[in-house]
This record gives structure tokens, sequence and C-alpha cells, in this order.
């Protein structure tokens, strides 16, 4: 059998394995090992488990990704999601869908320093549910919001699987969080558009809630300065150059901290309990990338990769259609894998089938306008049927509300991240337009 027969026996031997619940890690690290040992033999795959796994994950670059999620597990039990909802909500809380509205907005701001989709759906689906149900919202509307209001958490800065896709994709990973600034912000005005005429159509669905004055919004905003301060110092610090994106992650780590002490008595035993979750998560993201690391050598040595460019390139196809193809591909896997494992599974399959097409772009314009359209449509598969884990999230949350109606809540939110797609695909300096103005 030829390397590259080889190569496409053992995906197909990984598919078979995730299809039957094997964990995603152990997939990798079966399928991998046994298409490398076959291409190579035992000695040279146990040379390259010696080292290859050790100079990964000893990686300097790896390190923010505990730092971010510690950050995170601190920001949850800070009151900080409460705090950005209760913010969102004293200025258009009064106006119909307002508290949908306030929801999206407490979600962005959350999830620019959570960095989850998860955790920021599960920890603004406990501030902002009750809320909705307390004023007749409707639980389609409610659950759906939160639902598609979660997945900000993996478009704006500090992202997980943002930091790494750039360091498989050798970018800079400052660079890729402000590129990725702009599109969240298009997310985040696009949700709130869905959100007002859906309420048009269905006036019932999101009543007005009642109007804060002035007094109130001051008091809001004094509560909110600690948590802009700590935007400041993590985006702020990274956007400035001031701080590296690992130095950035340690600060904000303690910003957090001092926050959750501070505003919500944070105690000894909160701390332990976010230090262990922190190891958990890690935990289960190295593996992963162990998995990946070693499934991605036997795809080098098979030669897949390099047999889709070419096949690619040799095609006739457009560079377009060949990129929806491959998004359209990122939008299935996505229902059904949960998003870093479906970006270390394919980054090294299609990127450098991405490189070989001519769109007009450099090298680094390339990496990071595909980079933003693929964690866009991860984003979608989080609230896609039949797997939508955002979804299961908040209708966990919200027993009383059937998981059809859910589904049904997240279809203006589809609509809209499927016009913001077609607008980066269209115009892809709205990914990397910022970059370009500022002469970064």
């Amino acid at each position: 059998m030829t390397s590259l027969g080889i190569g496409v026996l053992f995906i197909g031997v990984m598919i078979v394995l995730m299809v039957i619940r094997v964990p995603i890690a152990i997939a990798m690290i079966l399928s991998g090992a046994g298409g490398y040992i076959m291409l190579s033999g035992w000695l040279p795959f146990l040379n390259r488990l010696k080292t290859g796994p050790f100079f990964t994950l000893s990686s300097e670059s790896f390190s923010v990704i505990p730092l971010f999620l510690l950050m995170g597990y601190i920001a949850s039990r800070a009151g900080i999601s409460r705090a950005l909802f209760a913010g969102a909500n004293a200025f258009i809380g009064h106006v119909r869908g307002g508290l949908s509205m306030a929801a999206i907005g407490g979600c962005a701001m959350f999830g620019a320093i959570c960095g989850s989709s998860l955790a920021t759906a599960a920890t603004m689906g406990q501030v902002a549910l009750p809320e909705m149900k307390r004023y007749g919202y409707a639980g389609s509307l409610a659950t759906g919001t939160l639902a598609a209001g979660g997945t900000l958490g993996i478009l704006i800065p500090p992202s997980i699987p943002l930091i790494v896709y750039c360091i498989l994709a050798e970018q800079n990973i400052a660079k890729l969080f402000f590129a990725a600034f702009l599109p969240g912000i298009l997310a985040t005005i696009g949700y709130m558009i869905a959100i007002a005429i859906y309420v048009r159509i269905n006036p019932k669905a999101g009543p007005a809630g009642p109007r804060s004055d002035w007094s109130q919004r001051l008091l809001v905003l004094r509560d909110l300065i600690p948590i802009l301060l700590l935007f400041v110092l993590v985006l702020g610090g990274i956007y400035s150059g001031v701080f590296t994106p690992t130095e950035a992650a340690a600060f904000g780590t303690l910003g957090a901290l001092l926050i959750a002490v501070t505003m919500n008595g944070l105690r000894l035993h909160g701390l332990i309990e976010c230090l262990r979750d922190t190891a958990i998560s890690t935990g289960m993201i190295f593996m992963i990338l162990i998995g990946a690391d070693i499934f991605n050598s036997f795809m080098a040595l098979s030669g897949v990769p390099q047999e889709l460019a070419d096949a690619i390139g040799r095609s006739g196809l457009s560079p377009m259609l060949v990129m929806l193809m491959i998004l359209l591909v990122y939008l299935v896997l996505g229902c059904l894998m949960d998003s870093l494992s479906m970006i270390l599974l394919t980054l090294p399959i299609f990127l450098p089938a991405v490189f070989a097409l001519d769109f007009g772009l450099t090298a680094e314009q390339t990496a990071i306008w595909f980079g933003i359209l693929i964690l866009i449509v991860v984003e979608v598969g989080l609230i896609t049927p039949p797997v939508g884990m955002n979804v299961f999230v908040i209708n966990k949350l919200a027993r009383d509300v059937p998981m059809r109606h859910t589904f049904r809540g997240v279809v203006p939110f589809l609509i809209s991240d499927a016009v913001r797609v077609a607008l980066l695909l269209i115009f892809p300096v709205l990914t990397y337009g910022l970059l370009e103005l500022v002469k970064w």
C-alpha cells in the first residue's frame, strides 16, 4: 500500500474510533501511531514519541492557555457576569427585546475575559435566564439568545481556539487577537439586530422592561469600573505592545483574582476549586495537543496534505468555491465535534491547501482571514443540530423549555452568522484591515 493510501486508511480509522465514542485525543493517538509505524517502523516512532510531545507542550506559547483558563474560572466566580449584564440592562433593558440584547452585550464582554464559549453560555445563562423569565420573555428567544451569545466567547479575544490556531499556523497571537476584534463587534451587532427584527415580528416574545434612571445607571457603571480596568489591562496591554499575550494573561489573572476577592469575597476554598478546574481543563487540552502532534506527524509522512493541495490546484475550481467547500466541511464537523479538536485535526490538512490558492492576499493575510472564518463557522456548529453544545448547556439551565424551542430560537442568530460569513468572504479586509490601518 502506498503512503497516501495508508494516510487515507488511518484517517478512516480515526473517524470510526470517534464514531464509537473513543475520546478524540485517544483516537488521534491510536490512528496516528498506527499509521506512523506502518510508514516508518517502531523505532522511528518511539524516537518521535520521546521528543515530540515534550517539545510541543514545553513551548512557551502554550503557557498562555492555563493562564487564560484560570482567569476565566476566577472571573466566573467573581460576579463579573452579573455586573456586566446589569450594566448592559441599565442602558437598553427598557426597549423591546432589551434583556436579550443586554445578554448579548454581557456575553461579548464576558467572552473578552473568559475565552470559552461553553463557560460564557453557562455563566451568563445563570444570570440572565431568571431575569428574562421574570419579565415574560418567550423561552425560545431567551434560551436561543444565550446559546448564541455564548459563541462570542470563542471569537472575541482572548480565545483558546484562536491561540491554538495561531500556534499551529505559526502566526502572531497578538495580531490575530487584534484581527478578531472587528469580526467580534460585527457578531455582537448582528445578533442585536436579529433580536430587534425578531421582537418586531413577534412583540410578545421580548416585552420591554422598566427604564433605569441615570442614578441607577451611574451606580452600575461604578461597579463596572474594576472590570473595565481589567479589559484595558489585558487587551489594551496586548494591542499596545506593552505585554506579550502570556504576560497579559498573567496580569489579567491577578486582576481577576483581586476583583473576585474584593467584589465577591472569594476565599481559599473557591480559589482551590478554580485551580482544580484549570488543571483539569488544561490536562484535557494538552492531551488533545499530544494526540494532534502524533497524528499530524503521521499526516506529514503520508503526504496527504500536500496531495490535497496539489489536487485542488489541478482541479481548476475557483479559489472562492474551494474555500466555501472547506467551510462547509467545518460546519458539518462543528455539529459533531468540539471546536479545539476540530481545529487541531483539520488545520494541518486544510491550511496548506488554502495557502496554495490565489486570493490576491499575502500569506499572513490569508492565514488571518482563514483563521477568523473557521472560528466563525465553528461558532455556528456550537448552536446547530444535532449536537449544538451551547444549546444543550442552556437547555440544562432552562429545563422548562423544550429542546426544539431552543433550536428554533437560535434560527435568527444562524441567519445573522450566515450574513457575517458572506461579508467576510466578499470583503477579506474586514479581518486584516485594522492591522493594515495601524501599520502593525
